[in-house]
């Protein structure tokens, strides 16, 4: 374990948004085995800990972090032959291909990779900055295709319990940019199982390695296609690629817009009733999940166990979270007088650090927009990276 030093990175030099102070302490283990065993220590010491990947979806406060970071550096992709409930054995399916994923593996060259081989699953993830161990947190998504579409299982080491365990996909209770390790389950992912489609059966069929059906108007347009089609493997990742970089999502050191956290808030969930009470032109999509409407129950009706007989769910729908944003008043590239933390250029969604920013900065702006979304539609976006000590 590292201890303080006055050439100690900063969380300014380990992010992509470029602020935070120090870390009091950090590890920083290379291995499987060694990131198992350095975080039980940690765990045991009773420090406070941070786990930081590709360091994509993490803003620290300016005064830093008083606690051991552990920073996740282990590399490996392997392919797994060994059959799963989750994993049927590839003679069972002999399209399926599963592979075994060290959770500080970069995101974007696993997908580069995967690609490379003509294995498809994941192709729209690309640009997706961060490590593949972060990947299930957030249940990442992008262009029609979720990470829930592919994880078969991670392995999770338990904070509670100290105790190592496989995690099937279903157990994580995955949903739009969430899961059971956002919303309360502590602990370390190890290392992430996905199941992928191998090509190499149809490409002598199809012509080459082809994606899966395109399912994203946008990218359908991009690529000149129609919904359902699969084009190329390297053609898909190259327009997906194209459309990131248009919005200033694909991290570049010559685009002062990629200095930030990719999509800062979410695309807000609401109620087909209170969506009625917007503007028609507030662009909204129907969200798959439904939610049973809050109510009281008098106790003589109350039989302790739910789902209520009768009761109907309440119909979902997703609102462009960059059209509020917008219309709310704040314009692409706006900032506050006097302030080094703007929206971006290219795309509303993005904050962004045009040099020299601080967290608190950052995090002004954020809650600037916040309250302007509010204050003209009634809608509270939700931030999407993790907040380390900020009000945001």
């Amino acid at each position: 374990m590292t201890s303080p030093a006055a050439s100690a990175p900063t969380f300014a030099d380990l992010t992509t948004m470029g602020v935070g102070g120090p870390a009091a302490r950090m590890v920083s283990p290379a291995t499987e085995q060694d990131l198992v065993d350095q975080t039980l220590i940690v765990w045991a010491s009773g420090d406070e800990w941070l786990l930081l990947g590709g360091g994509s979806n993490t803003i620290v406060a300016d005064e830093g972090f008083d606690g051991t970071v552990i920073r996740v550096l282990t590399r490996g992709v392997d392919v797994v032959s060994a059959s799963s409930p989750a994993s049927p054995s590839p003679s069972d399916h002999p399209d399926r291909l599963v592979l075994r994923v060290q959770s500080g593996e970069p995101w974007d060259e696993l997908v580069a990779y995967t690609v490379a081989q003509g294995w498809s699953g994941i192709e729209a993830l690309s640009g997706i900055p961060g490590s593949t161990g972060a990947s299930p947190v957030q249940n990442i998504g992008a262009y029609g295709q979720e990470l829930g579409n592919s994880l078969a299982a991670i392995d999770f080491l338990d904070y509670d319990s100290g105790e190592r365990r496989r995690m099937e996909a279903g157990e994580l209770e995955l949903g739009y940019r969430t899961s059971a390790l956002k919303q309360g389950l502590r602990g370390l992912v190890i290392a992430v199982e996905l199941n992928l489609h191998d090509t190499q059966s149809e490409a002598s069929v199809l012509g080459g390695a082809l994606s899966r059906p395109v399912s994203y108007p946008q990218l359908a347009t991009a690529l000149g296609v129609q919904l359902g089609d699969r084009v190329p493997l390297a053609q898909l990742r190259g327009a997906v690629l194209a459309l990131r970089a248009g919005k200033g999502m694909v991290l570049d050191p010559n685009d002062a817009d990629t200095r930030s956290a990719g999509s800062f808030f979410t695309n807000p969930i609401v109620s087909l009733a209170f969506s009625r009470t917007l503007p028609d032109a507030v662009p909204r999509w129907p969200f798959g999940e439904q939610e049973l409407p809050d109510r009281v129950i008098p106790l003589d009706e109350y039989a302790g166990v739910g789902p209520i007989p009768g009761e109907r769910s309440v119909p979902l729908v997703k609102l462009s979270a960059a059209w509020l944003i917008e219309h709310s008043g704040i314009s692409r590239g706006f900032r506050l007088p006097g302030s080094r933390a703007a929206i971006s250029s290219k795309h509303t969604l993005a904050l962004t650090n045009t040099g020299g920013a601080t967290a608190d900065e950052i995090a002004q702006l954020a809650r600037l927009v916040e309250a302007r979304v509010q204050s003209e539609f009634g809608v509270i976006l939700q931030p999407e990276p993790v907040l380390v000590g900020l009000d945001a």
